[in-house]
This record gives structure tokens, sequence and C-alpha cells, in this order.
């Protein structure tokens, strides 16, 4: 499975109280997913990660929890793909069979 995470610490200790950075939690809430391990990659948005559906979770609910020691309230956002048949290499399968159609010169209106 693929999910998409993304964390949001309220609430307590922020890296600038002007703007509302929140960079120093999210960054340990990282630190977790790669430690772990699993496939990942991270964006200005979300962090992905690519294995099986328990290992995920754990390490979703891990790096929730890792936030939680210095937030009194976190919000997790989680988006989930599961497709029977793709069981890994989809965090950089799914971007290039996209990247292969945007190459062809011939479009096509099949999905990913």
């Amino acid at each position: 499975m693929l999910v998409a995470i993304s964390i949001s610490p309220s609430g307590g200790p922020r890296d600038d109280s002007e703007t509302g950075g929140v960079s120093a939690s999210v960054a340990e809430a990282v630190r977790v997913i790669r430690e772990s391990g699993l496939p990942n990659e991270t964006n200005a948005m979300f962090t992905n990660i690519e294995g099986e559906w328990d290992e995920v979770m754990a390490v979703v609910k891990k790096a929730v929890f890792t936030v939680a020691e210095t937030s009194p309230r976190v919000g997790l956002v989680l988006k989930a793909d599961l497709r029977a048949g793709h069981d890994t290499g989809q965090l950089s399968a799914k971007v290039e069979r996209v990247e292969q159609r945007l190459a062809s010169d011939a479009p096509s209106s099949h999905a990913q």
C-alpha cells in the first residue's frame, strides 16, 4: 500500500510564534518514518510511505505519537492507495507511468 500523510501539531511550542512554523515537530515525524526503513519520500505537503498495511500503520502511529509528545493536539491527514497486484515499487512507478505518458507523442485517455 501507499499512504500520503500530513501531521500537523497545534497548541504546543512552535518554531516561530510569528509565522506559526511547525518544522521542528514535522522533522521529528519524518525522522520516525525514515528510521522505519520503509520506502518513503517527503515533499512540501506530505510524506509518502510504501509497505504492508500493518507496518505502514504502525509507522504512522509512531510518528503521530512522537509529535504528540510536544503538542497537546495533533491533526493527521492520511490518503491510502491499495492496489492488488502492485505490492512494491509503486512509490516511484506511479510517477514514472505519468512521466512516460507526458513524454509520449500520443495523448491517452487511460488514467493511471
